[in-house]
This record gives structure tokens, sequence and C-alpha cells, in this order.
């Protein structure tokens, strides 16, 4: 199963596509960030996400997109540009017949972590371990996807599909 993991943002998406095999081998696909200009309005930087999330998506052909669901904190500003940023990533895989599941950060971190409060670096480092990688995946968001996608495959013996998005 190839697993697109994304972690939504609208100045920064981090992708990752990783690949679970039997026995639950997980080998990291390919993977990098969506990055749009500040100074682009937020409708134009919203395209450039969609336009390369459904490049991706053309290229690699994923069986299902992991997308970490929103996380509402203080600035109210911030977390409506990552609910546009995470519209646009579930509409990509909608016309690309990419089924979704969500995933909170929470259940993101305790299926990487084993720890669902555990800090970014220990993310990074854990998917470094569990991939294989070379080196830690940097910026922080393609760890970020890496994990989401991670998570899915740990998870993905109990969703069930409904309607093209899995829920818990």
């Amino acid at each position: 199963m190839l697993i697109l993991g994304i972690d939504p943002g609208t100045a920064i998406m981090g992708y990752g596509l990783i690949e679970a095999g039997s026995g639950g081998a997980l080998q990291a696909f390919a993977y990098g960030c969506i990055r749009t200009p500040a100074e682009l309005k937020t409708s134009r930087r919203l395209v450039m996400i969609y336009d390369r999330l459904r490049e991706i998506i053309k290229e690699h052909h994923p069986d299902i997109m992991a997308v970490e669901e929103l996380f509402f904190n203080k600035n109210s500003r911030t977390a409506m540009a990552v609910g546009q940023a995470r519209g646009v990533a579930i509409l990509a895989a909608a016309h690309g017949a990419v089924p979704v599941a969500e995933y909170t950060p929470l259940e993101v971190k305790q299926a990487v972590t084993g720890y669902g409060r555990a800090p970014k670096e220990q993310v990074q480092r854990m998917v470094q371990t569990l991939l294989g990688l070379k080196n830690r995946p940097e910026p922080d968001d393609v760890a970020d996807a890496l994990a989401v996608a991670i998570c899915h495959a740990s998870m993905a013996s109990w969703p069930r599909r409904e309607t093209g998005v899995w829920r818990r």
C-alpha cells in the first residue's frame, strides 16, 4: 500500500509517501514540501498547493491520503489558513479518486513515538528510525507528513472506508 501523508499548511505543506509492505515493513518512497511565497494572495497560494498535490497524485498513484486534522491554537487566523490548505489537499485527493484518512496530532504522535505529547524532535527521530532514513527529515512539516503516513500504516487494519473518507 502506498500512503501519501500530508501536514497541511499554506506557507509550507509537508508531504510524504511511504510504502507499507507485508509484515509491517515501511519504506520512504518520496517526500518533501510545497512552499508558497508569502507575498501572494491566499487564493493563489491555495491554487499552487492544489496543482502540486495533483501532480504528486498523478505521478505516484497513492492508495490513500492520510491528513492531519486541524489543531486549533490561539491564533485563529493561522487556524483558518491551515484549514483552507487542508481542504485543498482533500479536494486534490477527491479529484484523484484517492480516499482520505484523518488523524489528530495526538493519534499521530502516539502511533509514531508511543506518547501523544511527544516533542517535534522526538517525532523527527522516530520517523528517521522507522523509515531507516540517513538523516532526520526536515523541515518539521516533512517529518510530520511522514508521521501521518506512518500513523495510517499502523492503524489501517481498523478504519473502514465510508464514502471515500476513512473514519475512526
